[in-house]
C-alpha cells in the first residue's frame, strides 16, 4: 500500500500536444470484491482491491470541447501492463460497462484507462451532433472517431510513468462493438500505441452498417409487411433447428451460416402454426409477409435495381431487434430501430426528421449521401495495416455469427481484404467467428474465453493462438466448451471420437469456399 500515499494530484503532470489539461483529480478507491467474467479474459475474482483513480479533464484549445480520461492504477501488485478498454454504441467509454471491465482488469493487475471522448454517456448522439439544423459538430465527431483514442493512450501512459516510475512493459486494447471499431481504428491510425489489440464485433463499415440496420424497417414500410414478433422468433428458431446439425453435431448452434443458406428457406414455414403467440395471446400461423421480412433481413440491403449495399446478419441471427413491430393496438406497425440516427443526424442533419414513408429510391439516395459524406471519417476499412505489422503489433478480432446488429460477414470481408494485401496475415492478425454468439454477448453461444491472455502470449512469447475456446449452453441445459478456429478455418467434429462434449474430438480444418459471398470482391464492386 506504499503507493497509496502517492495517489495525490501533485504526483501527476500529464501533457498533450494540442491539448490543455483543465483539471486532475486523484484518490484511492477500495473495491471490497471484484467478480467479473470479461469477454476477452479469464474471470477475475478478487477481494480488497485498491487502486488510484486519476481523472483528467482536458480540452483542445479553440475547439470548445471537454474530454475526460479516467485511469485506474493498482496500488498493489501491478503486473507492469497497461490495458485500455473500449466503449459501446455512441459511448466512447467511461460507462458502467467499461467500469466493470476495468474492475476486472484491476483485479488482474493491469493499469487501465477509458475515455468519454467529450461526449458523456448519452445513448444517442442527439445532445451533441447537430449544434444547429443542417450542421454536424465535426470536432466532437472527430474526437469520437479517432483523436480521443490517441489522446487517452498518451495521457494514460504518462500517469503510469508518474505513479510507478516506469513505462508499462506492454500495452493492450480490448473492446467490442464501438470498442471493436476503436481497436481497428488504432490498428490503422495509431499502430504503435498498443502492442496487442482485441476487437470484438467491430463497426468497421459504419455507413454501410447504418444502412443495413435501417433496411428491415424500410423493407416493411415499402411493402406494408408488419409481422408479429412471435412469427419472426419462430422463423429464427426454425433456422437453427434446420441448420444446427450441418456441422455433424446437434448442439443449438449454427456453425456454418453459408451452408445454411442452401438448406433453409423461410417461405417453407408459411402456414405453420404458432401455438401461443405472446403478442396475440393465442394461436396464429406464420404469414408470407413474415417469411419475406426474414429473407430480406438476412439477405441484407439492396438498391432499387437489386444491387447489394451490404451484408445482412447471418442466417439464424435474431430478427426482432431490427425488424421490430408494435402490435399493441391490434394493428402492427414498424418501430424505429437504432440505424436511423445515421439518416436523421448525419444526412438530414435535422433532429425532427422522421423515417416514415421513404421510397426505396429515396432511402438508397440517403444511404449513398451518407457514404459520400462520412465514409472517410467513420469507416475504418483500410486493409493496409503494414505499420502495425512493422511495429510488431498483433491483432485479434472475433464476431458472433448470431449477431443481429453488426453483420459478421463484414468482419470476414475486412479480414479477406487484409489477407489479399498480406499473404502472411496469420503472422500478425487472426479472426475468430463465434457460433451462436449475439452482439458481443447473449445468444446460445458465449464470448471467446481468454483472448487477452492469448494475445499476451502472442505478443510477449511469440505463441500465436491456433484456436480459442468458448462456453455455450447445450439444448440439454448443460454448459459445454467448444473450440473456435481462426478464419478461414472452421471447427470439425470427428464423429468417430464419440463425444462432442470432449474438446479432443474437435479440430480446425479449412472450410470450403462459401457458395454465396461477396467477401472476396473489391470494395468498389458494391453498389456504391
Amino acid at each position: 500500500m506504499a503507493l497509496a500515499a502517492s495517489c495525490v494530484p501533485e504526483t501527476f503532470a500529464p501533457t498533450l500536444f494540442g491539448g490543455l489539461v483543465l483539471s486532475l483529480e486523484a484518490s484511492v478507491v477500495d473495491l471490497s470484491t471484484v467478480a467479473n467474467s470479461a469477454s476477452t479474459q479469464p474471470s477475475a475474482s478478487s477481494e480488497d482491491v485498491s487502486f488510484c483513480n486519476v481523472t483528467v479533464t482536458y480540452t483542445h484549445p479553440g475547439q470548445n470541447d471537454s474530454i475526460i480520461v479516467e485511469t485506474w492504477l493498482p496500488v498493489d501488485n501491478w503486473n507492469e501492463r497497461f490495458l485500455a478498454v473500449g466503449g459501446g454504441g455512441w459511448n466512447a467509454g467511461r460507462t458502467a460497462g467499461t467500469s466493470a471491465a476495468m474492475a476486472a482488469a484491476i483485479a488482474d493487475g493491469y493499469a487501465t484507462v477509458t475515455t468519454d471522448a467529450g461526449l458523456g454517456s448519452y445513448s444517442d448522439p442527439s445532445p451533441w451532433v447537430n449544434p444547429s439544423p443542417g450542421n454536424v459538430n465535426m470536432q466532437y465527431l472527430q474526437n469520437f472517431a479517432t483523436s480521443s483514442l490517441n489522446d487517452e493512450a498518451i495521457i494514460g501512459k504518462s500517469l503510469v510513468r508518474s505513479f510507478y516510475g516506469s513505462d508499462p512493459a506492454y500495452s493492450y486494447w480490448s473492446g467490442c462493438s464501438t470498442g471493436g471499431r476503436q481497436g481497428l481504428t488504432i490498428a490503422q491510425r495509431y499502430p504503435d500505441i498498443y502492442d496487442g489489440i482485441v476487437s470484438g464485433a467491430p463497426v468497421i463499415y459504419w455507413t454501410r452498417m447504418g444502412m443495413a440496420n435501417t433496411w428491415p424497417q424500410q423493407f416493411m414500410n415499402m411493402h406494408g409487411y408488419y409481422p408479429y414478433g412471435c412469427e419472426l422468433e419462430a422463423i429464427a428458431a426454425a433456422a437453427v433447428e434446420v441448420c444446427d446439425g450441418l456441422d455433424g453435431v446437434v448442439d443449438g448452434l449454427i456453425s456454418d451460416p453459408d451452408a445454411c443458406l442452401d438448406s433453409f428457406n423461410p417461405q417453407e414455414l408459411v402456414g405453420t402454426t404458432i401455438s401461443n403467440c405472446s403478442q396475440t395471446g393465442g394461436e396464429i400461423t406464420i404469414s408470407e409477409s413474415a417469411a419475406k421480412v426474414a429473407s430480406a433481413f438476412w439477405d441484407g440491403p439492396r438498391t432499387v435495381k437489386g444491387d447489394r449495399v451490404w451484408y445482412g446478419p447471418s442466417i439464424g441471427a435474431g430478427l426482432t431487434l431490427l425488424a421490430a413491430t408494435n402490435c399493441s393496438t391490434g394493428v402492427c406497425v414498424a418501430t424505429e430501430n437504432l440505424g436511423w440516427p445515421l439518416f436523421r443526424y448525419f444526412v438530414a442533419k435535422d433532429a425532427s426528421w422522421v423515417s416514415n414513408n421513404l421510397s426505396h429510391e429515396a432511402w438508397a439516395d440517403m444511404g449513398h449521401s451518407a457514404f459520400q459524406q462520412w465514409q472517410s471519417i467513420m469507416d475504418f476499412d483500410d486493409p493496409d495495416i503494414s505499420r502495425l505489422q512493422r511495429a510488431g503489433g498483433k491483432l485479434l478480432t472475433y464476431h458472433g455469427l448470431a449477431d443481429p446488429m453488426i453483420p459478421a460477414k463484414g468482419t470476414e470481408h475486412y479480414y479477406e481484404l487484409v489477407a489479399r494485401e498480406f499473404p502472411d496475415v496469420h503472422d500478425f492478425y487472426r479472426h475468430f467467428p463465434v457460433p451462436g454468439l449475439g452482439h458481443c454477448s447473449g445468444g446460445a453461444g458465449g464470448p471467446p474465453l481468454g483472448l487477452l491472455t492469448q494475445i499476451r502470449a502472442w505478443v510477449e512469447e511469440g505463441t500465436a493462438p491456433d484456436h480459442a475456446k468458448m462456453n455455450f449452453t447445450h439444448p440439454d441445459g448443460t454448459t459445454q466448451t467448444r473450440i473456435l478456429c481462426p478464419y478461414p478455418q472452421k471447427a470439425f467434429y470427428n464423429g468417430r471420437c464419440g463425444n462432442a462434449a470432449k474438446l479432443d474430438c474437435w479440430s480446425c480444418v479449412n472450410r470450403n469456399a462459401p457458395a454465396r459471398t461477396s467477401s472476396s470482391t473489391s470494395r468498389n464492386q458494391w453498389s456504391f
